[in-house]
């Protein structure tokens, strides 16, 4: 049984996303070189293979090449949790056993893909997970991508599962964070998933963000963070007022591609995604462009502290 508990977990851990070369095959030395510079920024830890990282994508040899790739660039730094998003609780578990051979630190554990399981289903396939692999676990709820949501109620129920010890709450609805704690205390380290929630939940008590723009901006989010638990409220309102703009990329159902496109202007990795993805175009390209340039003349200093 893995000695990770809830607490253990907080801070800013990146939903990193994978970097392709312009044939969409994996390059794993740009991604290597990615996940190297989130990490020298200052991040807490990392999750690869989940939405921004194109896992559903990726055939499953590709999706352990990424993991090997990070956890030899990272060279124990920071925890690095796999995202496990299969479509049946059958290969979910074998993939989390995978997981846990490859030496990864923990799991961000998604509902079953495509079919849309009422609450029962969910709990069974979390706990099935959960049993499959002795690795902690991030629950990450977000019922408006995925159509499952994750009550508080539920929670509380698989409160008994010990290596549930953390949840991302991308329910879109702050007042989730208050109803989690009334209903299971200090159970769970609970994470905001929402880029542009990540103040406002901060002081309803979550302890972790994991966040899209900070492949893009990682000093930028690892500053507001620490101001954040600091509670330096002045100078992080006036950083998150700037960040604000940008943060709204992340809510959009093509949140992967305005993100790469985000990162490649940052000079932070190539904007290539994998279809049926495509890039940006016209309109649309010049509409996040223009938010990106925005954000980048306007970008504050950050005084070394």
């Amino acid at each position: 049984m893995s000695s990770v508990t809830a607490g253990d977990w907080t801070g800013v851990f990146p939903a990193v996303t994978t970097q392709f070369a312009s044939d969409e095959t994996i390059d794993l030395e740009a991604s290597q070189a990615h996940v190297r510079t989130l990490v020298e920024a200052g991040v807490d830890g990392l999750i690869m293979l989940g939405t921004l990282g194109e896992a559903t994508t990726m055939e499953p040899e590709e999706k352990r090449e990424v993991i090997r790739a990070t956890l030899e660039a990272v060279d124990g730094r920071v925890p690095v949790l796999a995202g496990v998003a299969e479509n049946s609780t059958r290969a979910a578990c074998r993939f989390a056993a995978d997981m846990q051979a490859l030496g990864c630190s923990g799991l961000m554990v998604l509902p079953a893909m495509i079919y849309k399981a009422d609450a029962g289903e969910a709990m069974a396939h979390f706990r099935a997970v959960a049993r499959a692999s002795d690795l902690p676990i991030m629950v990450y709820n977000n019922p408006v991508t995925y159509g499952v949501d994750v009550t508080p109620e539920m929670f509380a129920e698989l409160a008994d599962e010990e290596t549930l010890i953390a949840i991302k709450e991308s329910s879109d609805d702050p007042r989730r964070i208050t109803d989690i704690v009334n209903a299971v205390g200090d159970r769970f380290t609970l994470f905001c998933g929402v880029d542009d929630l990540a103040l406002e939940t901060a002081l309803l008590g979550t302890s972790g963000w994991v966040a899209g723009l900070v492949n893009a901006f990682p000093e930028e989010s690892v500053r507001l963070w620490r101001l954040i638990r600091e509670e330096r409220w002045a100078e992080a309102r006036a950083l998150y007022r700037w960040f604000t703009p940008l943060l709204h990329l992340d809510v959009h159902s093509k949140l992967v591609q305005y993100i790469k496109l985000a990162q490649a202007l940052c000079g932070h990795g190539s904007e290539t995604v994998r279809a049926p993805r495509r890039k940006l175009e016209g309109a649309e390209r010049a509409r996040v462009t223009a938010i990106v340039q925005a954000g980048l003349d306007a970008r504050p200093k950050l005084a070394a502290e």
